[in-house]
């Protein structure tokens, strides 16, 4: 059997789309290889390219936050995102992160459907539109799924799913109680996604 090391190493030199051209590195998955839970979020930003670790820049400290308030732990997780390379435009000095295209997303949904495969979670947390085009397709809206458990498949996984915001949306919102309401949110989910990964457990 395929193991997520292994699935790493092989990423690394990915060509599928042609996004590799302009990143520093594959930025593959990490955490609990037997997780219950898997996030997977929409790219890597421009720390995370730097870093070669999914969630270490400023959305990473918001979604550690929530993931406390939310009572889990990162460390019984398993985190990543549906694209693994930073898809960027320049702005004077700035690297700034573009969405990725459906055929970029299809592209790396082999990546995406290997890791499952492997990790087998009872639930997948979905942060962003991108993550969820990645399973529902391109039709796929955060608004209308937020928040709810869902039945789902991913390959060869089947299993539950629950949608919400990016945390880079708490980020962007446009003043302070946006904010406040946004992160209020995410933590809400990321609770009822906690209760649904636990309620499968043995």
């Amino acid at each position: 059997m395929t193991t997520l090391r292994e699935l790493a190493e092989q990423a690394a030199s990915c060509t599928r789309c042609d996004l590799y051209q302009r990143a520093t590195a594959t930025v593959f998955g990490e955490g609990k290889a037997t997780a219950p839970m898997a996030l997977v979020g929409e790219q890597p930003g421009d720390q995370e390219d730097k870093q070669g670790r999914p969630f270490v820049g400023p959305a990473g400290r918001v979604l550690d936050r929530a993931l406390d308030e939310a009572g889990i732990s990162r460390a019984d997780i398993y985190l990543t995102n549906a694209v693994k390379h930073f898809k960027w435009t320049e702005r004077g000095m700035r690297r700034i992160h573009q969405r990725p295209n459906g055929t970029e997303i299809k592209a790396c949904g082999f990546w995406l459907e290997a890791e499952v495969g492997v990790v087998r979670p009872r639930l997948v947390v979905l942060l962003g539109s991108v993550a969820g085009e990645a399973v529902f397709g391109s039709r796929f809206r955060v608004g209308e799924h937020q928040g709810k458990v869902e039945d789902a498949a991913l390959g060869s996984w089947q299993g539950l799913v629950l949608s919400t915001i990016h945390p880079s949306a708490v980020l962007r919102a446009d003043d302070a109680e946006a904010r406040e309401r946004s992160y209020a949110g995410l933590v809400a989910d990321l609770v009822t996604a906690r209760e649904a990964a636990g309620r499968g457990a043995a």
